[in-house]
């Protein structure tokens, strides 16, 4: 009775990649055609002789696959992720600005 071998990724670290973008970036587009859907039903117009709300479901999202790849070309894993939450936190500009979170104090003085 002979073995049955199946084949084992040998590097785990390599990444899992569908049209040369990662699961994330994906969601993005899929999220993007939806928006672009909704956003669609509400205009009445014709883009190239395609009705707008076509356009702006299938096009648009095709387009952003090589517009995403482009974007990604030398960067590390998961960095559109990162980029979106980098750029929807808030941001601290000064550092002599008080901290609104923080409500004990950091460091205790020097006693006397």
């Amino acid at each position: 009775m002979p073995l049955t071998i199946s084949p084992v990724p040998r590097n785990l670290a390599t990444r899992v990649t569908f049209l040369f973008l990662e699961f994330d970036d994906l969601f993005a587009v899929l999220v993007l055609a939806v928006v672009m859907n909704m956003f669609g039903r509400f205009l009445h117009r014709e883009m190239f002789g395609i009705p707008m709300n076509v356009f702006l479901q299938y096009v648009v999202p095709v387009l952003s696959i090589p517009a995403l790849t482009l974007f990604k070309y030398g960067k590390p894993r998961a960095y559109l992720r990162d980029w979106l939450m980098f750029h929807l936190k808030p941001h601290v500009y000064c550092a002599v600005e008080r901290d609104a979170e923080q409500r004990v104090e950091y460091m205790k003085g020097e006693e006397r």
